[in-house]
């Protein structure tokens, strides 16, 4: 067996179930899970009738590029959400479909690191666990970069050692954030750019809770449109991940796209051939479809929209909780330590959220994700509204 296969960590939902093992949830009161991050919206339905119209594609092999027309449409969404110059982001050269936002960033790493002693990949700290787990598995080591309120959950990259920068394969973004839902302004990105180019590494940003925004006006800026507005057309040293699941409701789908710099794509392309991971064609689509939709996205907004309005209200009656930037969690302080909060919710409410420290790490002793709980506004706007009174019920309880 790879034998890195022994340095990964339990997934969170993992180390949740074993936490909450063996307690007895009441009986009376509905479970409503505030944990894992999968949208209950309704899946579109125009999509589910194209993939319903073409089962007849079961019977071809896709090819790993994608079609032509999915690549011309991701890079026409691209452009006019991210204010590209138009031309600059080439379906045939800059756009690499892939089977959601984790599968795109595992393979991008296992394509892209150089196997060394000192090979490392630097990450946020919270984390999605892929950036991790794709870095040990790939030979890399994990390089965690402190997000607390602090420095408004963005790590702090003057911060950052320059032995870090210069053993830095891969740098990775999270704007929104996961779990805080920062959003990175341009000039960090500039300055990420700046770094990039000094010390050549690749950045990576994950986006894919880029459409889930409080405003219509004032949707997140991306690394592409900060490469724009630099002048840097090419997109070089820069790569952004793309999704369906969260956006349009369509996790099981299975679909999004990777983009940026041609060169490192076409050696990622090459990767993908072997790694035998191509899109169904009828999955491609309706992923077609539902990039050229925005009403469905508009709808999705507004219903987080009055979810946050809702329920932050609530739960600043004894919580400190604030709206995201964007994404649809909250990451509020606990009054007790994190993990005696999720268990204890579990045992008295039903109701389910995830310990911070499990989404982090802890370096020198610090875990930025102590002490403060993931809740994930997924459940229907009644659940998420009966979840909050029910944890102020239990934090007014455990102060009693």
């Amino acid at each position: 067996m790879n034998p890195n296969l022994d340095r990964l960590h339990p997934y969170p939902f993992e180390k949740l179930t074993k936490l909450k093992a063996g307690i007895a949830t009441p009986e009376h009161l509905t479970p409503i899970s505030l944990g894992i991050g999968e949208p209950k919206h309704p899946s579109p339905g125009f999509v589910k009738q194209v993939i319903s119209d073409n089962l007849d594609k079961l019977a071809n092999y896709p090819t790993t590029k994608g079609t032509d027309e999915l690549r011309e449409v991701i890079a026409q969404w691209a452009t006019r959400r991210f204010h590209l110059k138009p031309g600059s982001l080439s379906p045939a050269d800059n756009i690499v479909p892939v089977n959601g936002t984790r599968e795109g960033i595992f393979s991008l790493v296992q394509a892209v690191v150089a196997t060394s002693d000192n090979a490392t990949v630097v990450s946020p700290n919270p984390f999605y666990q892929v950036y991790e787990g794709a870095a040990l598995l790939a030979g890399a080591t994990p390089v965690y970069l402190p997000c607390d309120a602090s420095n408004s959950f963005i790590p702090d990259f003057d911060r950052v050692p320059e032995n870090v920068w210069k053993d830095c394969q891969i740098l990775f973004l999270c704007s929104p954030g996961n779990p805080s839902g920062s959003v990175i302004p341009r000039d960090t990105l500039v300055k990420v750019i700046a770094l990039a180019d000094k010390h050549n590494f690749i950045v990576a940003s994950d986006e894919c809770y880029s459409e889930l925004y409080p405003d219509e006006n004032n949707p997140p800026e991306g690394l592409l449109q900060a490469c724009a507005a630099i002048g840097r057309h090419d997109f070089s040293r820069c790569i952004v991940f793309h999704s369906l699941s969260k956006r349009s409701n369509l996790p099981g789908l299975r679909s999004g796209f990777v983009a940026g710099d041609s060169g490192i794509l076409k050696g990622y392309l090459k990767y993908r051939t072997y790694h035998g991971c191509a899109m169904p064609i009828h999955n491609q689509l309706a992923s077609i479809a539902a990039w050229q939709d925005e009403d469905h996205v508009k709808e999705n907004r507004a219903a987080y929209r009055s979810k946050f309005e809702a329920v932050i209200p609530i739960l600043r009656e004894v919580m400190d909780v604030d709206f995201p930037d964007a994404g649809f969690y909250l990451w509020p302080l606990t009054p007790m330590d994190d993990e005696t909060f999720a268990r204890e919710l579990s045992a008295q409410q039903n109701v389910h959220v995830l310990p911070g420290r499990y989404l982090s790490r802890a370096v020198d002793g610090y875990n930025p994700g102590e002490n403060r709980v993931r809740m994930a506004l997924v459940a229907p706007l009644e659940e998420c509204v009966e979840a909050a009174k029910r944890i102020v019920e239990f934090v007014k309880a455990s102060k009693a």
